[in-house]
């Protein structure tokens, strides 16, 4: 399998979150035993149920769905994608600067291939979210992780930002709000960002699925709307926002000096007419979805669904010693870190397969997001609480008595 791998230059790539942790979570699951997976930010899976609007929707347009649309996408999804972005303070974005993907996922992959040749680096946030790293190393070029600092509420360090770029810097992916450590850029470190960007004729990539899961009164920034000047690919999409990670469909729109990525913009007209178009039937969830843009803001709010999950699993959190975390304000997510000098850790991997092995509890592991310490792992909140609970304290129950070989 190596051999295969290295001759299809695949070696260096990984994506963790679905990788050997999880393979072992499987076999373990075909030999009987009942694993709580807390890996996969996935609201379907933990009983979240999508507004009603969207399912009747697509049921009432399932005979128009049943060809191939344009490549883009069909005109009514897109433009209430476009009327989207103008809310959030994105300049001159038309329909025909809107692509709908199946999901983020292949929209990042999209990116990607339209834009770097062998050789190419691309600045990318760590701890990341995989794919983008992956996408940017199948696709022959160089990701470069700049550092996000949990000291500073995991901001990213713009001195590590300008130290990495080089002659071969194309552009710099923001992850806001940011999976996995549940952090929202504020206006003055987007507008660094910018500024950085500017100077060195950087593309930025914006990926804002999360941008309307948000806690405790924050507001969310487009970095685009920030910087109108930029060429920006801003990502979003309805996986979580609605509760439908399973339907697959996503968005990108282009805004700011289009002219100046005249021939990238080409670059990405034909990769998405090869694919011909993105899941139809979902196509028609999007309208009805950014209707009810609020679907969810009862889950956030106190007394709420996910806003009480937080709460449960950092409170549970607090009770153990030799383990510290950034409280999160946005997603689903939560990003430990352990005390590896008091727990002898020299492979979080190790650690993340100890545990699943001893308390049937699936996590993932932080060099999945490509951080470069043995020392972090993430937790995804969307289970009830009484299982976050139960789930927290094995892990403290775990690191009692824990020390790696």
């Amino acid at each position: 399998m190596k051999e295969f791998l290295k001759s299809r230059k695949l070696d260096n790539v990984a994506y963790d979150v679905r990788g050997p942790v999880l393979d072992e979570a499987m076999a373990l699951e075909a030999a009987g035993a009942k694993i709580l997976k807390l890996n996969i930010g996935n609201p379907g899976a933990f009983g979240f149920e999508a507004p009603a609007c969207i399912g009747e929707e697509m049921t009432r347009k399932l005979k128009a769905a049943e060809g191939y649309s344009t490549s883009k996408g069909i005109l009514e999804a897109r433009q209430a994608i476009a009327d989207y972005a103008k809310k959030k303070g994105l300049e001159g974005v038309g329909v025909e600067d809107v692509y709908t993907g199946n999901g983020l996922s292949e929209l990042i992959s999209l990116c990607m291939q339209a834009l770097l040749d062998n050789g190419d680096e691309i600045l990318i946030p760590a701890p990341d979210y995989p794919l983008w790293t992956a996408a940017a190393t199948l696709s022959g070029g160089k990701a470069v992780h700049y550092l996000c600092d949990e000291k500073s509420d995991w901001m990213p360090d713009i001195e590590d930002i300008k130290k990495k770029i080089t002659p071969y810097t194309r552009a710099i992916v923001i992850i806001n709000p940011n999976n996995p450590t549940g952090a929202l850029y504020p206006d003055d470190i987007l507008l660094q960002i910018a500024q950085v960007a500017r100077e060195n004729g950087l593309i930025i990539f914006s990926d804002e699925v999360y941008d309307r899961l948000l806690m405790d009164g924050n507001v969310h920034s487009s970095i685009a709307a920030l910087a109108p000047d930029l060429f920006t690919v801003t990502l979003n999409g309805l996986s979580k926002s609605h509760l439908i990670a399973g339907y697959r469909i996503g968005w990108m729109t282009l805004s700011g000096d289009k002219k100046r990525a005249k021939s990238y913009i080409e670059g990405l007209n034909m990769l998405s007419s090869m694919r011909l178009c993105s899941n139809v039937p979902a196509q028609f969830a999007v309208a009805p979805a950014l209707k009810e843009i609020d679907s969810v803001e009862s889950l956030l709010l106190p007394e709420g669904r996910i806003y009480e999950q937080r709460k449960a699993v950092c409170d549970a959190m607090d009770k153990i010693e030799g383990l510290s975390y950034v409280r999160p304000k946005a997603a689903f997510y939560v990003f430990p870190k352990l005390d590896i000098k008091r727990f002898n850790i020299s492979s979080d991997e190790q650690f993340v397969l100890d545990f699943l092995r001893e308390k049937q509890v699936l996590l993932v592991h932080g060099g999945g997001f490509h951080w470069n310490e043995p020392d972090h792992f993430r937790i995804v909140y969307l289970p009830e609480k009484e299982l976050l609970v139960e789930s927290v304290q094995k892990l403290g129950d775990f690191l009692s008595s824990y020390k790696q070989n």
